[in-house]
């Protein structure tokens, strides 16, 4: 007998009185992969809208809602339950193969990595490249050694605060500011890592905090956010800032993006009708882990 996870997610809005919403955008649904089974999904709208699917540019799963009723109130709640397998041998295993670094993608990489490899914030260069000169320095000269010692020392050099409300700091933000989101570490370390050669994305999903390994996380009881760094022969590995973790199976991936603004989890409009006020956004994520039995599967 083996374990699943279990994730409820709830998302609400309240408003004094009801309005009219606009199309709403979600990216609740993860995809299949070697490193995430998809077991089941579930999403419950209220108030009940028309809702269609399509894959965006980046492969991701996104339902689009449109609704024809008025409300005070709405609600979404997504259900999943998964299986997730890490990525630890690339971290743990002692006969992996070590890269040295600095380092150059091969040519046909660097057409298809392009985009995730220029600064979202080019005008940001100079605040990075003096961060980075006088917290890393030279770096060490091995792939992983690098990438490990720029997720600690932005875990090092910002604060976290959790904030509820959408939007992504600066990278250069982040570093005046000293403080920031799961969202603001991770695209520190984005540019960062952008900034010293390697291929980065935006990564939203949660975080499995059910956890007994004596260790603090951050993020847990909402969406989390993180980054991947494509390496050569490694494919895509996980860095979390906010947690100083690698390639670890307590993230788990919904969707990947090369900007934080693509990868809202839920983004839409409402028509602020006279005398309405928008009195908050509440969100909720639970997760649980649960005997999963694969001979009853499909």
């Amino acid at each position: 007998m083996t374990t699943a996870i279990r994730i409820l997610h709830t998302t609400r809005y309240r408003y004094s009185r009801p309005v009219k919403f606009g199309v709403h955008r979600l990216l609740l649904r993860p995809r299949d992969g070697h490193d995430l089974r998809l077991l089941s999904s579930a999403i419950a709208i209220s108030p009940a809208p028309k809702l269609s699917w399509h894959f965006d540019t980046f492969g991701n799963s996104v339902a689009t809602a449109e609704f024809s009723e008025a409300s005070s109130r709405l609600e979404f709640r997504s259900e999943l339950l998964i299986r997730r397998f890490s990525h630890d041998d690339f971290v743990a295993s002692p006969g992996r193969s070590r890269s040295a670094y600095p380092f150059t993608y091969p040519t046909e990489d660097l057409i298809d990595l392009a985009p995730f490899i220029s600064l979202e914030n080019p005008e940001e260069c100079p605040v990075l490249d003096a961060w980075l000169a006088a917290e890393i320095g030279s770096g060490p000269d091995e792939v992983l050694d690098f990438l490990r010692l720029l997720s600690e020392t932005v875990n090092h050099n910002v604060t976290y605060v959790r904030r509820e409300r959408s939007g992504t700091q600066s990278a250069g933000t982040t570093l005046k500011k000293g403080t920031g989101s799961c969202r603001d570490f991770a695209f520190l370390f984005m540019e960062a890592a952008r900034r010293s050669g390697f291929a980065a994305r935006f990564v939203t999903g949660y975080l499995n905090d059910v956890l007994d390994d004596g260790h603090v996380h951050s993020g847990g009881g909402a969406t989390h956010a993180w980054a991947e760094v494509y390496l050569p022969s490694e494919g895509w590995v996980e860095f979390d800032p906010t947690n100083r973790i690698i390639g670890s199976p307590n993230l788990i991936r919904v969707a990947v993006t090369r900007t934080p603004r693509q990868a809202i989890p839920i983004s839409g409009t409402y028509d602020p009708r006279p005398g309405a006020v928008f009195y908050g956004m509440d969100v909720e994520v639970k997760t649980s882990i649960e005997p999963y039995d694969p001979r009853n599967s499909d």
